[in-house]
């Protein structure tokens, strides 16, 4: 590992866990959330691109790990309090070829490197601190770390999901996608639902319950299965692919790679991280700074939340 990435680690987690106070045994991030069980079709329109088992084998099926979350770190938050939700997908090709996509409801992220998002933690946790309020803080941290302006743009743009399953998640991080005569193409993924995005109104938010997201899934899913498209986005030669508050043009050929269907509520597998620098074959991650970081941000709290710190 890169030394200057092992010592902005432990620093990281420690601000992260400022920002809602340590919950022993919970993830330092995106602590409140449930797994799910699905499967994975394949379209194989991906197949001249990658080699990537999950996403070129037409008319195969992959089985997967879904774990759909809030971003907060307080694992008893209102999901009403927390708009940045996650969904990460854990394919299953085969046991060891397993890859890891993770995904959030907006488009890029506050940081361009781990130095810069440490600092960014460490002035959120001054601001609340001082007593500011959640706006004004935003709006301070906009100001000071304009890297986060297409971001907090985006989270003041949020507003309540119906479900889980009605959220259009973006992996936010660029990836190389590696076909068979080891020619590599940018790519970036979206997750977008089959029954369209849809947000609450404001007459029924008084009315939900603190879990209404999980509470959402299980009844829809005895129902039908949460359906999601993925969308590999190709990337061309002058897009970033090392910055992820960048976002990439509108205009970016799109090509729909399979199905996830979601089936059913499960208990979350024992020590489950979902390390998105986890890709299997065909897939690579890029020189993104930041996606590099979150392999050892999520050891270390996978570590602390092990012990039942």
């Amino acid at each position: 590992m890169d030394k200057t990435l092992g010592d902005l680690t432990n620093p990281t987690v420690d601000e992260l866990e400022g920002l809602s106070g340590v919950h022993p045994g919970d993830r330092r991030v995106h602590s409140k959330g449930i797994c799910c069980r699905a499967v994975f079709k394949p379209s194989g329109l991906a197949a001249g691109l990658t080699t990537a088992r999950h996403l070129s084998d037409r008319g195969g099926e992959v089985e997967a790990i879904v774990r759909f979350s809030g971003s907060s770190s307080d694992p008893s938050l209102s999901d009403l309090l927390s708009p940045g939700k996650g969904m990460a997908v854990r394919f299953m090709p085969t046991d060891r070829d397993a890859a890891v996509l993770t995904a959030v409801n907006v488009p890029v992220f506050f940081a361009k490197t781990p130095a810069s998002f440490l600092d960014l933690i460490k002035e959120a946790n001054r601001l609340k601190g001082g007593g500011i309020e959640a706006i004004a803080a935003a709006a301070e941290l906009a100001a000071h770390f304009p890297e986060a302006r297409h971001a907090m743009a985006h989270i003041g743009k949020l507003r309540p999901p119906a479900s889980y399953g009605t959220c259009r998640y973006y992996a936010i991080h660029a990836f190389l996608l590696v076909d068979r005569e080891g020619k590599r193409r940018p790519a970036k993924f979206e997750w977008l639902p089959e029954i369209g995005v849809e947000s609450l109104s404001i007459g029924k938010l008084k009315s939900l319950p603190a879990d209404y997201l999980e509470r959402d899934a299980a009844e829809r899913l005895k129902k039908a299965p949460f359906r999601f498209r993925l969308h590999i986005v190709l990337g061309r030669e002058s897009d970033p692919t090392d910055d992820p508050t960048l976002p990439w043009p509108d205009d970016r050929e799109r090509i729909e790679a399979g199905v996830l269907e979601v089936t059913d509520v499960i208990a979350e597998p024992d020590g489950l991280v979902m390390d998105p620098t986890v890709t299997g074959t065909g897939i690579e991650p890029t020189d993104d700074p930041i996606l590099h970081f979150r392999s050892p941000v999520y050891r270390e709290s996978m570590r602390r939340r092990s012990r039942g710190e």
